[in-house]
């Protein structure tokens, strides 16, 4: 009798085991993609003069203001899913990427982290996504269906 209690429960330990078994790794969630090209795009006007000092100066006839037009770079990231365009956060310190290279992703809350994986340069930097597009591998217009058919 002690011999089949002590089948049963080896035979019960065998086949919960591969239940129970997996590996360590954490979970990759980044995902890779191809920096396909650079914009510079409008960002905002650098204002200066007596503007806000407001009605004071207005009354006096001081009204001048000097802007200058900013120009921020502006990256499309292509995946296979996805089209992401994205700014980097940091435009004080903006560093030009490499067209044509590959990059791993992670997104983070509302921002994308983005690491050029060729080069020596593999710092990761914060850049803030414009606008998100579904990826369209036949370069043509998307095939949409609609539910509008009825009940044919």
């Amino acid at each position: 009798m002690n011999i089949k209690g002590t089948f049963v429960l080896l035979l019960a330990l065998i086949a919960a085991s591969p239940l129970s078994a997996h590996d360590n790794k954490k979970k990759s969630d980044d995902g890779r993609g191809i920096l396909e090209k650079m914009d510079a795009v409008p960002c905002g006007a650098k204002e200066t003069g007596l503007a806000g000092l407001g009605a004071l100066w207005g009354s006096a006839g001081i009204t001048h203001i000097n802007s200058n037009e900013k120009l921020c770079p502006q990256y499309l990231l292509r995946t296979d899913q996805m089209d992401y365009e994205i700014r980097p956060i940091d435009l004080k310190h903006a560093t030009l990427l490499p067209l044509g290279q590959e990059g791993e992703y992670r997104i983070k809350k509302d921002e994308m982290v983005l690491t050029m994986t060729a080069g020596s340069d593999q710092k990761a930097r914060r850049y803030e996504v414009v606008s998100m597009n579904q990826a369209n591998p036949d370069g043509g217009v998307a095939n949409s269906t609609t539910s509008s058919e009825g009940g044919r």
